[in-house]
């Protein structure tokens, strides 16, 4: 069994990161004694010799050293040549970037081994995902559903190393995230997050997971293929599926046993965590933008505590449809709308605001609100106890309002 999702589209929003040989020669010889005159021309004879001799060990020399730098010139060049005729040592400014990212970032890419028995426990099932180290005292980001229901988990580092004293510290009431923790660790590599604001249609971006649930560390690329995608999502154990909304849309490969893992720009920073792929469709995967996830992480690391802020409003993000249907006045933003009671929750931070049905949420502090970009997104990134500053189109009048987000609580 593998935790990964299969998606139908559908509109959901709700609110909720060598040294040449020397020759040496001998000087002639001098004699002590002055020759006989008679045997003068032999002894010259023989130093002429003598020279002779010497003259051929130097040239000899000579050449044995100009042999070898030729030889040693002939093997650079034959290097050089083979160099040049294996393709597979030609490197693209493209496959030098993702090496390098995959280099980077693998360290901190690790595998999710999850166990479940049964009631009567005469069986029990594994099932695999993916997961990043987020801090170096060993916090994990994954999928919920990679761990939902399990009686124990594992993570196994892409050096080998396997951790089973691994606790689930919570699960995000309103998205696909879920933080583990590694107990007695404080060395480990983390990732960096990145800013899924940011993020632009077409952009370079790869993947790392564990592929199948026994291809560990696998790495595809491709691009950003679309923002703001709404899906239906289900791991195929159960009728159950779960409305995700303002996901990144992506033609790098997400496989099974890819949930969870990191979706990565060209700097080798976390954009987005994968969660699920169409299965019915070619290269069509999904991943929920990291600042979904950063309010959390910076309450964990702080409290210990997994809580999520939230405003406490459903909403539709506009599109083209949305804004002909309702005869809105923009082309962006969140309709605060439901088909059934208020859109406002009693009570809720939007309550206590002063928010209203009807009202559309432009901009959560300086950033717009757009696709991939929506009003939950936004708020992760945010704490419980923090202010900000939603700016809002009430009829014809642009207005602003205070809210203190508060956590969620189901």
């Amino acid at each position: 069994m593998d935790k990964n999702k299969t998606v139908d589209a559908r509109e959901v929003k709700e609110d909720a990161v060598l040294p040449t040989p020397s020759v040496t020669t001998q000087p002639p010889l001098r004699h002590a004694q002055k020759s006989h005159r008679t045997r003068r021309p032999k002894i010259i004879a023989g130093v002429i010799i003598l020279l002779f001799l010497c003259f051929t060990a130097g040239m000899s020399g000579g050449l044995l050293s100009s042999q070898i730098a030729s030889n040693k010139s002939t093997i650079e060049s034959s290097d050089a040549q083979y160099a040049k005729d294996d393709g597979n040592r030609i490197m693209s400014e493209s496959e030098q970037t993702i090496a390098s990212v995959v280099d980077k970032v693998s360290p901190s890419v690790v595998s999710i081994i999850s166990s479940t028995s049964s009631r009567s426990s005469t069986y029990s099932q594994a099932a695999a995902g993916t997961g990043m180290i987020v801090t170096k005292d060993g916090y994990v980001l994954t999928n919920k559903h990679v761990v939902n229901g399990a009686d124990s988990v594992s993570v196994v580092t892409s050096d080998g190393k396997t951790y089973d004293d691994v606790r689930v510290v919570g699960t995000d009431p309103l998205n696909d995230i879920a933080f583990l923790k590694i107990a007695k660790v404080n060395d480990l590599p983390a990732v960096t997050l990145g800013d899924s604001k940011t993020v632009r249609t077409g952009q370079t971006v790869i993947a790392i997971g564990n592929a199948l649930g026994q291809y560990q560390n696998t790495v595809t690329s491709g691009i950003i293929s679309g923002l703001g995608r709404p899906v239906l999502a289900s791991d195929g154990s159960s009728n159950e599926a779960e409305s995700l909304s303002d996901l990144l849309q992506t033609d790098a490969a997400i496989n099974s046993g890819n949930s969870g893992g990191p979706l990565l720009n060209a700097a080798g920073q976390v954009i987005g965590i994968n969660t699920a792929v169409a299965q019915d469709a070619q290269s069509i995967g999904f991943s929920i933008p990291i600042g979904a996830a950063k309010g959390m992480l910076s309450n964990i690391i702080e409290t210990g505590k997994l809580e999520r802020a939230y405003v406490g409003v459903q909403y539709i993000s506009i599109t083209p449809e949305v804004k002909a249907e309702y005869d809105l006045s923009v082309n962006k933003g969140d309709y605060i709308k439901t088909e059934r009671g208020s859109a406002v929750q009693n009570d809720s931070p939007a309550d206590k605001a002063g928010l209203k049905d009807g009202d559309i949420i432009v901009k959560v502090n300086d950033h717009e609100v757009g696709p991939g970009k929506g009003v939950s997104t936004l708020i992760g990134e945010y704490r419980p106890g923090d202010k900000v500053t939603l700016t809002i189109l009430r009829g014809e009048q642009t207005i602003t309002k205070e809210v203190t987000l508060a956590a969620y609580t189901s």
